[in-house]
């Protein structure tokens, strides 16, 4: 009796442990939705299932206003883990962030305050901040001034020759507005946007695209991210990067776990490795803005005209009222300039 017991014993703990590891194998995918820009998401990835071997990583990318209305349309029954790299200002949508559940990832408390949630529902590794591609070619061979500012763009001679990204669908043409109203003020922003569209050729949905419009030659000018200016730079072609004299608008990346996560383990791993080093020394290739401290714009970056401490040349967004304000904001702009 005493060695069936034994037997017994030993065959019990084979099944818990068949099932334990069975459990763990079978986990399940971490499906992160994200609105990082594609030429980034493959390097990011490759980097992430090389260090997290154990981690089946799938991932969604859609521009930042469409990932925000499959976000909420899903809000009953979410199909994702984490959102990974989303505009803060759609993360503090009080509808977003009651989907979310508090995790302080690896790393976050080295992150300055204005760059995590005080609850721990959010941090943000990264940002992107606007700046005007200009196709060096196209100014010359129309008698154009180099632009030094959103205010030049205001010059009867840009008419048609500007193309910036429509705010409803672009995370990057959302805060060049939002910059341009926290900094002008209500009255006189919305007077400006108005007096810009008359010269401006297309809105277009993506972030990056008005600029890849300019550096083919299309346009003279499109408002876009420093990120595009400057591969387009790296790429050779004849784009020259301006920055906004009076500061930049900015934005920053957000990621975040879902309470719904069937397969948390995997998604907090995935969630600590964008904070970790490796992740870190990849995001200066990619990115104007990293929170991470110790990182510093690529030698490339500084070339193309990025300063070394980018913290200097950005406005003083808030970005709490450019949350609360998105929708009306982005229904006036509709109203009045959308097209």
């Amino acid at each position: 009796m005493k060695t069936l017991g034994a037997q017994m014993r030993k065959i019990w703990q084979v099944c818990v442990f068949t099932l334990l590891m069975g459990s763990v194998a079978h986990a399940g995918p971490v499906t992160a939705y994200t609105a990082l820009e594609e030429d980034e998401i493959a390097d990011y990835v490759a980097a992430a299932k090389k260090a997290l071997p154990d981690v089946d990583l799938k991932v969604l990318r859609l521009s930042t206003g469409d990932l925000g209305a499959r976000i909420l349309a899903e809000a009953s029954n979410p199909q994702h883990d984490v959102i990974w790299g989303w505009a803060v200002t759609n993360m503090m949508d009080p509808r977003v962030l009651a989907l979310l559940q508090p995790y302080k990832a690896k790393g976050a408390d080295k992150l300055a305050a204005p760059y995590r949630a005080a609850d721990d529902k959010w941090f943000a590794a990264t940002g992107y901040m606007a700046a005007f591609c200009v196709n060096n070619e196209r100014i010359k061979a129309k008698g154009l001034t180099m632009p030094k500012d959103w205010a030049d763009l205001l010059d009867p001679k840009f008419k048609g020759e500007v193309v910036m990204p429509n705010p409803v669908s672009s995370g990057t043409g959302y805060l060049q507005i939002v910059g341009i109203l926290q900094q002008m003020g209500e009255e006189k922003g919305w007077k400006f946007l108005k007096d810009l569209d008359a010269n401006v050729a297309q809105y277009i949905k993506s972030g990056s695209r008005p600029c890849k419009a300019a550096r083919a030659g299309e346009f003279a000018v499109g408002t876009s991210l420093a990120f595009a200016a400057i591969q387009s730079i790296q790429e050779g072609f004849p784009v020259t990067m301006v920055i906004p004299a009076s500061g930049a608008g900015f934005e920053l990346e957000a990621s975040a776990l879902m309470a719904s996560s069937k397969n948390k383990a995997d998604a907090q791993k995935f969630l600590d490795w964008t904070l970790a080093p490796d992740a870190a020394g990849i995001y200066g290739k990619y990115k104007e803005i990293v929170t991470i401290p110790g990182i510093k714009p690529s030698a490339a970056s500084v070339k193309a005209g990025l300063p070394a401490d980018v913290t200097k040349i950005l406005l003083p967004i808030d970005f709490a009222k450019s949350a609360v304000q998105r929708t009306a904001i982005l229904e006036r702009w509709q109203k009045e300039i959308g097209r």
